[in-house]
């Protein structure tokens, strides 16, 4: 969840309009007339949710403890959307069981855990959610990000950067990349990163199936393999699953979005470079009016035309004409 100024990924093909092919069909699969999305923020994907309820007869509620005002006026004109705003790891705690869940929130492990965690815990004895998560490819795959970092109990944080710059080819922190906010310092190991959660989730539930599906910084599909749709799901997803084509691409894409970002700095610092440079101009142009101006008027200055002036038959080599022309050639400092 990056836009032309590199601070928001929504706006470069991070928002789950582009993964609709998949999930809307894996929602009919199921014959979702439930669904909840974690983290719906503008409410893009929303408002596609709602023409698919329409048609589905279908209810959506969103969680977001901070929705953007697009969610919020969508909310208030359509009777389809139930708008919870609180943390997720509250809502989850008194919503009843949905027949689908799409988390697409706060990414790290530890909220992600305990999302994946709650959902489980709303089927009782029923076989479960059909669950779509959204982050699971570079980079929030295996890094987390804080969008609260206060919410996040210190033990389960990692190391934080406030303002960071990613690149695929390096674990930590560069130079040029994409810009992300409070993301942990260094990509990978234990309990750091979206899918790292969805796998160790995993390694406890064995009668759950995962799909991963390597586009737009990926989507994980988790399903029971008890639920009586869980044959449907696996045809539409699995075909996909970590296939190597769409790797690619997705790598490509990523690769693209670097190069993009990085010109874009470029170009911002040479902009900055250029600002300098005439503030720098600026300033010695005022610092040599003033002092002009503090010549003109000195007495000694005044003194020293004179005897000029005397010196030269009238014809002064230096005179307070002069300096006052030069003042005025060089216009408002």
């Amino acid at each position: 969840m990056i836009s032309p100024d590199t601070t928001d990924p929504d706006r470069i093909g991070a928002s789950l309009t582009n993964l609709g092919e998949v999930i809307l069909p894996c929602l009919d699969g199921v014959r979702a007339r439930s669904v909840v999305e974690i983290g719906a923020s503008h409410g893009d994907f929303t408002a596609e949710l709602l023409v698919w309820a329409a048609r589905s007869d279908a209810r959506v509620t969103a969680v977001d403890p901070a929705p953007e005002r697009g969610l919020i006026e969508l909310a208030e004109r359509d009777a389809r959307l139930r708008l919870i705003q609180e943390p997720s790891g509250e809502a989850l705690r008194h919503l009843p069981a949905p027949d689908a869940v799409i988390v697409d929130g706060d990414h790290n492990y530890y909220t992600v855990s305990e999302e994946l965690r709650l959902i489980a815990g709303l089927a009782g004895d029923g076989p479960g959610s059909l669950v779509l998560l959204h982050d699971v490819g570079w980079p929030h795959g295996r890094r987390d990000r804080y969008y609260e970092v206060g919410w996040i109990p210190p033990e389960h944080r990692h190391p934080v950067v406030a303002r960071a710059h990613l690149d695929p080819a390096e674990p930590g922190i560069v130079e040029r990349g994409l810009y992300f906010e409070s993301v942990a310092e260094r990509e990978g190991g234990p309990g750091n990163g979206v899918l790292t959660a969805v796998e160790d989730f995993l390694d406890a539930q064995p009668d759950l199936r995962l799909a991963v599906i390597p586009a737009f910084f990926g989507l994980a599909v988790l399903w029971p393999r008890n639920a009586r749709w869980a044959a449907e799901i696996a045809g539409l997803v699995e075909p996909l699953d970590r296939d190597p084509l769409l790797t690619r691409l997705e790598e490509n894409r990523i690769l693209q979005l670097i190069k993009w970002a990085a010109a874009q700095q470029a170009g911002e610092r040479e902009v900055a470079r250029l600002e300098r440079e005439l503030h720098a101009e600026r300033e010695l142009r005022r610092r040599r009016d003033e002092f002009l101006r503090v010549l003109a008027g000195s007495r000694a200055f005044a003194v020293g035309e004179y005897a000029s002036r005397l010196r030269h038959g009238g014809r002064p080599t230096f005179s307070r004409a002069q300096v006052r022309r030069l003042l005025e050639d060089s216009g408002p400092s």
